[in-house]
């Protein structure tokens, strides 16, 4: 799995304030101290640069409007390709103290493929025009939004408050509204440059992302960095070196080593495999059909990892469990378009059976997907369309065709067990999928497995940003 870095990298650190004289009537996201001029991060992965942000804010021309700026370039190996992405966020609102979000404009390229969603909020709601290369263009309705200026800048105006500030942010991916919480940190004196600099912490957390995020302010309102874990951080850089890229190879750099093979017979369905993990936060110790855990010290817990067939049979088409999440038609699952529907309908045919339906599709998208690391799709119809990609792209189509004959499934994160061409044996970072049939199963289209086997460990859903204080710090020590 590729796409690991957290989205809230586009909505967290937005900078820059061109007038010198606050004004009463002005939100506290315009007054508060900061570079008028925006700001540069570097973004690194276990202090290897795979990128670069640019945030700012500044009023428009005429001064009654805001104009919130979110820009973030990625650039790595994965395989033997170059994998790059540009994502681009421009956000509109009232100046005046909760202003609403009037127009939104988010600009995706490179890898996952090329779109472009304007958005403009009418009595209606937010009204969008989705573009594509090739395609025509889309017209979607969303819920009215609840975002706010302040949210363009939850950090500093927490900072400025010395008060913990609540809100809600339309999401860049999805445009799925997540509730959004900064909560001031104790600050620190540092170093740097040989100067003692105090400077101040603010903590933000999103419903989405569920990664606490630090981020450190000195007294002149400059962002120094940003935290998402103990392996990824954007650090505040000149504009040239900013952009100055190291080209990481991902795989590598994310996967976890174990002490030795783990024996041939976990790859059998039914299957068992247990590890003894460290660095596993308690918050993932949570007990399922398929993994459990027995905690043996402060520091390692014992994972064991189950596969076998679900042994329920109910007919299709079923109801969601979750309430109706994972049967939902969103921008990239895509579940409700006519192609979508056509194809799932072609590969299941006459079976009623969820089970036997769902081993249709996974094995439908496992022998027609080309395996094709670097050609990236996120969204389902571009997958049908060039039917190329890796663990992601596999696992997109299979849920959107899953979910369109009426099967409820998701897209998990996790990691699995592969020994490459350097014969280290280790995890690599994953993703898959889980169906419910009449109980959970999972299955791994990409591998060509009806049922994971037990080497599949499962800590995420559907691109979480949660899984990401765990890449670069996991350990294994024991494997059997």
């Amino acid at each position: 799995m590729r796409r690991a870095l957290p989205l809230v990298l586009l909505v967290f650190a937005a900078s820059a304030f061109a007038q010198k004289a606050p004004q009463p009537q002005l939100s506290d996201a315009l007054t508060v101290s900061r570079p008028k001029e925006g700001e540069f991060f570097g973004v690194y992965l276990s202090n290897q640069k795979v990128g670069w942000m640019f945030t700012r804010i500044t009023l428009n021309a005429a001064g009654d409007n805001a104009v919130s700026v979110n820009e973030l370039h990625f650039r790595a190996k994965v395989g033997t390709r170059v994998s790059e992405r540009v994502m681009k966020e421009t956000k509109v609102f009232e100046v005046k103290p909760g202003g609403r979000l009037l127009s939104l404009r988010l600009e995706q390229q490179g890898d996952g493929g090329d779109q472009v969603l304007d958005g403009l909020v009418t009595k209606e709601g937010l009204k969008i025009i989705r573009t594509r290369p090739g395609r025509k263009d889309e017209t979607l309705v969303l819920p009215m939004p609840k975002e706010v200026i302040e949210d363009a800048d939850q950090a500093r105006v927490a900072l400025k408050r010395n008060a913990s500030v609540e809100g809600v942010i339309t999401d860049s991916t999805d445009l799925k509204q997540y509730p959004v919480r900064t909560t001031v940190g104790e600050g620190e004196t540092r170093t740097i440059r040989g100067v003692k600099v105090k400077l101040k912490k603010a903590i933000t957390i999103s419903e989405k992302e569920k990664v606490p995020t630090e981020a450190w302010v000195d007294e002149q309102g400059r962002m120094l960095e940003v935290r998402f874990g103990p392996t990824m951080a954007a650090m505040r850089e000149p504009e040239d070196q900013a952009k100055r890229f190291d080209l990481v190879e991902v795989f590598a750099l994310t996967r976890v080593q174990l002490p030795k093979p783990p024996p041939p017979e976990v790859r059998r369905v039914p299957g068992q495999m247990t590890m003894v993990m460290s660095n596993l936060p308690e918050r993932f110790h949570v007990q399922t059909y398929r993994q459990r855990f027995e905690k043996l010290d402060e520091q390692r817990v014992a994972v064991t990892l189950s596969a076998a067939p679900p042994k329920t049979k109910q007919l299709r088409p079923l109801a969601d469990p979750n309430g109706g999440k994972n049967l939902e038609n969103d921008l990239a699952v895509e579940a409700a378009a006519p192609e979508i529907v056509k194809q799932a309908k072609q590969i299941v045919g006459n079976e009623k059976d969820a089970w036997a339906a769902t081993k249709k599709v996974g094995r439908w998208v496992n022998e027609h997907l080309t395996k094709d690391y670097g050609a990236s799709s996120d969204r389902a119809t571009d997958v049908l369309k060039t039917m190329r990609g890796d663990c992601t792209e596999h696992s997109l189509l299979t849920v959107a065709l899953l979910r369109a004959v009426g099967i409820p499934s998701r897209r998990v994160d996790g990691v699995v067990y592969l020994m490459n061409e350097d014969q280290v044996p280790a995890l690599y970072w994953h993703e898959w999928v889980e169906a419910y049939v009449g109980e959970w199963t999972q299955l791994d289209p990409t591998f060509g497995q009806d049922v994971a086997d037990a080497t599949h460990f499962k800590v995420g859903e559907e691109g979480s940003a949660e899984i990401t204080p765990l890449i670069g710090s996991l350990v294994v020590h024991d494997v059997r």
